[in-house]
């Protein structure tokens, strides 16, 4: 029985999901059932976190079928701490989402649509099957259209068809590649997988299956050139779903890159030679496209392409130390693209805009909360001892050892033009002197509120910010935590011997 915790975070969701459909009008019990439902799913993320910490894999056969025949649910310690990631991110986007969407929207089935959102990120971490990997993703996108189109507004649908566009065409290039993975191998399980793809004697088609996975999940992932969707679309839907979408639906593209390049295609040459050409340019069409943005939310989300580099590279390098790196950079961009998002939609409250070029003098006003926001935005920047820094360390590390010397100039690069981009940012809205612009009569301000909505706007950035600062103060056990992942990445045997041989713990 204790291995069927791995599907407790997937019944939750959904049970939450269906039962805040019956309170579809009483918009303030949908709120507290998803904050307390949130809160119980946190509880839940760590008693699995800590079960597979002290355990190592646990494994359930769905519907009776053993392994690599039935639908296999894994939970390894990447997978155990990307569902608690999700579980932080939720509830504070949860409790933000509560103060900051409005009660038009919430009537349109917002928190319903976001849980079973998170099921889908959920089920996409724990899944080991490739082709349920596809169903979640199908959940997730379905779950994000809806959010992303609540309200109806011209951008938010200009952003949306892009969106939808991208992510449907992602989804049809990840199906042709299973399609053409199990013509080869008669295998949908990931770590039956591993052997068949390594044991085929086509190599340049199992190379040409693998561009097409690397396509599939880059369009998700967002890298260059497949990213331009995300920067036309994250801007538009309100701050709670762009905080969800930012730090979470990128990352499971690049979640999916690491689990399928570290177990089943593993130890190509010219696959790892394309992840860091991929890298470098994403690092620095990123950071260029940020530096020219004058709308904070954009600026933002051109970051995450640029951040999202940094993953790849690590992957690429595909030494424990990179790996490593590419973890505990993982951890940290998740909390930190959260936080941002949310923020954004904090300083939208109190100004009304997002634009640089109308904002300023936030410091003056405000300069407790000026204060808590430094620590997201220069978590971002790595500024020792802060939370980006140290993962960057073992991508350097990791670089020098490898001789890429192209890769450790390009995260050197998108580190400065960050650098330079969160203090044009704080200049611009914190430092400069604010242009006099008359008060909007149909907006409602922050000043104007209950305090209860503005506990709900503050209280989950100041979570998440706490949670940044251990994550960079209690790096030890970050790098920890990382190095164990990478170590089970690298040398996969664990992880198929788990899946393939423990199917006596089936699911009924």
């Amino acid at each position: 029985m204790t291995q069927q915790l791995i599907i407790y975070p997937l019944f939750l969701q959904i049970l939450l999901a269906v039962f805040l459909m019956f309170f579809w009008n009483r918009i303030n019990s949908q709120r507290i059932i998803s904050i307390i439902g949130s809160t119980i799913n946190l509880g839940i993320s760590i008693w699995l976190f800590s079960a597979i910490w002290e355990h190592g894999t646990y494994t359930v056969q769905a519907g009776n079928w053993e392994a690599p025949f039935g639908i296999t649910f894994v939970a390894d310690m990447l997978s155990a701490t990307l569902v608690l990631l999700t579980a932080i991110s939720g509830l504070a986007v949860s409790v933000f989402s509560s103060g900051s969407i409005i009660p038009d929207r919430l009537r349109f089935g917002y928190f319903p649509i976001f849980h079973f959102l998170l099921l889908g990120l959920n089920g996409a971490f724990l899944t080991g099957d490739i082709f349920n990997l596809y169903v979640w993703f199908e959940i997730i996108i379905i779950s994000s259209f809806v959010l992303i189109t609540i309200g109806g507004e011209k951008a938010q649908l200009e952003g949306a068809v892009k969106y939808f566009t991208m992510n449907i065409l992602a989804s049809m290039i990840f199906l042709t590649a299973i399609a053409v993975l199990y013509g080869l191998t008669g295998s949908l399980n990931m770590a039956d997988l591993a052997g068949k793809v390594a044991a085929v004697e086509n190599r340049g088609l199992v190379e040409v299956t693998a561009i097409l996975f690397l396509i599939g999940f880059g369009i998700k992932a967002a890298v260059f050139p497949l990213y331009f969707w995300l920067p036309a679309s994250y801007h538009t839907p309100p701050s709670a779903v762009s905080a969800i979408f930012g730090g979470l639906l990128t990352k499971v593209g690049v979640y999916a890159l690491i689990r399928v390049f570290t177990l089943i295609f593993v130890g190509d040459a010219f696959l790892d030679q394309i992840l860091m050409v991929i890298a470098i340019l994403t690092l620095f069409s990123g950071g260029v496209g940020a530096l020219v943005q004058n709308n904070v939310r954009k600026v933002f989300s051109y970051l995450i392409i640029c951040h999202i580099g940094y993953m790849i590279a690590g992957l690429g390098m595909f030494t424990e130390v990179a790996i490593a790196g590419t973890i505990f950079y993982l951890i940290h961009d998740i909390i930190v693209k959260t936080n941002l998002f949310m923020l954004s939609g904090l300083i939208y409250k109190i100004k009304g805009s997002n634009s640089m070029r109308v904002l300023g003098g936030f410091y003056g006003e405000f300069p407790k909360l000026s204060l808590l926001i430094f620590i997201p935005l220069f978590s971002l920047v790595g500024i020792p001892p802060l939370s980006g820094f140290w993962p960057k360390i073992s991508l350097i590390n990791a670089g020098f050892t490898n001789e890429s010397y192209w890769t450790i100039s390009a995260i050197i690069f998108a580190s400065f033009i960050t650098l330079v981009i969160i203090a044009k940012l704080w200049a611009e809205v914190f430092w400069k002197t604010p242009e006099e612009r008359p008060r909007h009569s149909s907006f409602e301000y922050f000043s104007d509120i209950s305090k209860l909505r503005k506990i709900q706007f503050i209280g989950p950035i100041v979570f998440l910010s706490l949670v940044s600062l251990y994550i960079g103060f209690g790096a030890e056990n970050v790098q920890l935590l990382s190095s164990r992942i990478a170590e089970e990445l690298i040398n996969n045997d664990h992880y198929v011997d788990a899946v393939l041989n423990n199917s006596n713990q089936m699911l009924e």
